[in-house]
């Protein structure tokens, strides 16, 4: 596949065009997200992510087409995991519904910049050294082991190491003081909850690229589509999350399904692998095969957790956690 530095810069200033759109939106006038509007923008950018789609097929083939609808659906799927901590540092922080959107898309723009490195790195490497995708195999299929062990945790996100570096070594105010990231306080300059809220945001999605730009390298090793597939999908998770933040709680097996996947993924990878470097007669995946098995999973997750909460109403989803949350004091009285 020939990508082109034009098509790659276009599609960088594509990216950025729709950044500074949900940007001017969020700072110039911060406000409670409806779900009109919320539903509006997700489908604005499905739809454009589908477009895209279409005409990448047209202009690439059906192959690279196929690589790329597989990596946005993992992407999208992967990202709904990130909604749920989402939710948890919202509530965590207090975070008034009003500054919820600036959150959000300064936490996107600080997702994708990230990724941008992590898609760069892990592409250099690939190309360097062929073991990578068996380290990509091993590192996706822990990562789903321990998704699976504490599928019914919450990450604890006051734990997280940025986040009490932040709290110990910056002076923080106690207010939001109108959705700003520093204020003057006291005489001196402070910052304020927002700033540790998007300390927190930023570095949990450092462990969520961990997972799931090896899963994308799963499905294909061209950077372009990697690239694509996480933009896209991220860029929707801002909507997304005012729209489905209150059936989130449904969705109970959800956990479960991710680390399926990013068992399969894994094993898709060490199959890749050992197709190149030990014994070409090794099978690989189909990328099509990996669409399906992707598709029937997080269909019958779905459909199992409604009908779980159905059942049960005192159900509730978690988004799982890669490491078992440490005992509170007042766990044990």
């Amino acid at each position: 596949m020939d990508i082109g530095a034009l098509t790659w810069a276009l599609t960088i200033g594509l990216v950025l065009v729709l950044l500074a759109v949900d940007l001017v939106l969020a700072v110039v006038r911060p406000h409670q997200v409806k779900i009109g509007e919320a539903a509006a923008w997700s489908v604005f950018y499905v739809l454009f992510a589908l477009l895209f789609g279409v005409w990448f097929t047209l202009a690439h083939g059906g192959q690279a087409g196929t690589e790329y609808f597989v990596g946005y659906l993992v992407e999208k799927s992967l990202s709904v995991d990130n909604l749920f901590v989402f939710v948890i540092i919202m509530s965590t922080f207090a975070v008034p519904e009003a500054h919820q959107h600036k959150v959000l898309t300064f936490g996107i723009v600080l997702a994708l910049a990230l990724r941008g490195v992590f898609i760069a790195v892990g592409a250099t490497l690939l190309a360097l050294f062929s073991f990578v995708f068996l380290v990509f195999g091993l590192l996706l299929l822990y990562t789903a082991v321990q998704l699976f062990r504490h599928r019914n945790e919450d990450p604890d996100v006051e734990d997280n190491v940025v986040v009490k570096t932040a709290r110990r070594v910056l002076p923080i105010t106690d207010d939001y003081d109108g959705g700003r990231l520093f204020t003057r306080a006291e005489g001196r300059r402070m910052a304020t909850p927002l700033f540790v809220v998007l300390l927190a945001i930023g570095s949990i999605d450092v462990l969520f690229a961990l997972d799931s730009i090896p899963a994308v390298f799963g499905i294909t090793s061209e950077p372009y589509v990697v690239f694509v597939a996480n933009a896209f999908a991220l860029l929707g998770l801002r909507a997304l999350f005012f729209l489905v933040k209150g059936l989130l709680d449904r969705l109970v097996y959800l956990s479960t399904g991710l680390s399926l996947i990013l068992a399969f993924i894994g094993v898709k990878l060490i199959l890749h692998w050992a197709h190149k470097d030990v014994d070409p007669r090794v099978p690989e995946v189909p990328t099509l095969l990996s669409l399906g098995v992707i598709v029937v999973v997080l269909t019958v997750v779905t459909v199992a957790s409604l009908l779980k909460t159905r059942r049960d109403p005192s159900a509730k989803a978690r988004p799982g956690s890669l490491r078992a949350r440490r005992p509170q004091p007042a766990d044990h009285p």
